[in-house]
């Protein structure tokens, strides 16, 4: 983009209007003088192509300020959702397109860099750390064949081991935050189209699903991973019976189970917070449920509920 002059919108408009109806009355007045002359018919011909010609200046100037500046921001837009990574358009007409599209272009690219930092320091973290860890199984692997370890030196490596699986879950379940922050799930699903997974994988769990034809805005694999977190939440927690509830722009999903406290109600979308540390919990998957639902323009919720605990799946539209 370039710092040249730009004409303003109304600019444009007002002149394109202008100049279409100035040529409407001097096409009117030349037919008057000049129909006498070579006859009205060959007269409206002659002006009808004299006007057309004349008409596809102000046509052409909106084309090229106005139209292409719009379909190349529109496809610029497309490419960034789909993770191209296009060239940033080059063409822009009037001043409040131009400064539309900076806007819109300095947005993508801010939030691309940011997504490349967060992918760049998980893999970083990650990697960094793969080493020590594969040391410490080798060890531990070690140490427990040795046939001289005391009772009391043993119940240590096994404690050691349990950090190093910890570990192990941790740096897991941050690659998989960082991949739902940028895998889509574009499409369309019904409650419906999910009804029968759900239940397989939760056979001890009554599962009650309302509104299960409503078309929600997101493909079947991401409600799936989602509504497979917020359930398998419920049962570890107590729950046997589920109400999913599906409307045009959100789901709720309640359950019998024993709740969320409120000392934890406010942590529960924390990175790595989490009450089941002990029993192998990473505390990683509502913040994974979530980040899979923002990148879709939604979001998860977790609503007051005397009975349970109760969430609410909402889209953008």
């Amino acid at each position: 983009m370039t710092g040249k002059w730009r004409p303003s919108l109304g600019f444009v408009i007002g002149g394109a209007l202008t100049g279409t109806l100035v040529l409407s009355l001097i096409g009117l007045v030349a037919l008057r003088y000049l129909g006498p002359e070579i006859g009205f018919r060959q007269a409206a011909v002659v002006l009808a192509i004299l006007i057309a010609i004349i008409t596809a200046v102000p046509g052409w100037l909106l084309v090229r300020l106005l139209v292409r500046p719009i379909y190349e921001l529109e496809s610029y837009a497309k490419g960034q959702e789909a993770g191209q990574n296009p060239p940033a358009p080059q063409h822009f007409g009037t001043k409040e397109i131009d400064a539309t599209a900076r806007g819109v272009i300095t947005m993508a690219e801010a939030l691309r860099d940011r997504e490349t930092t967060i992918r760049a320091y998980t893999d970083h973290v990650t990697h960094e750390l793969k080493t020590p860890v594969s040391a410490i199984r080798a060890a531990t692997e070690l140490l427990e064949d040795n046939p001289n370890l005391s009772s009391e030196d043993r119940v240590l490596v096994a404690q050691i081991d349990g950090a190093r699986r910890q570990l192990e879950l941790q740096l897991s379940a941050l690659r998989n935050a960082a991949q739902a922050r940028e895998t889509r799930y574009l499409g369309h699903c019904t409650l419906e189209d999910l009804a029968e997974d759900l239940h397989a994988q939760n056979p001890k769990m009554a599962i009650k699903i309302t509104g299960g034809d409503t078309a929600l805005p997101i493909a079947p694999e991401g409600l799936h991973i989602v509504l497979t977190q917020l359930l398998g939440n419920a049962q570890e927690h107590g729950a046997d019976k589920v109400t999913l509830v599906a409307d045009r722009n959100y789901v709720l999903v309640e359950d019998n189970g024993q709740g969320v406290s409120k000392g934890n109600a406010s942590r529960i979308f924390e990175p790595f917070f989490t009450t089941k540390r002990d029993s192998g919990g990473t505390g990683m998957g509502l913040s994974v449920a979530r980040n899979i639902l923002q990148a879709h323009r939604g979001d998860l919720h977790l609503e007051p509920n005397p009975n349970g605990a109760r969430f609410k799946i909402t889209f953008g539209g």
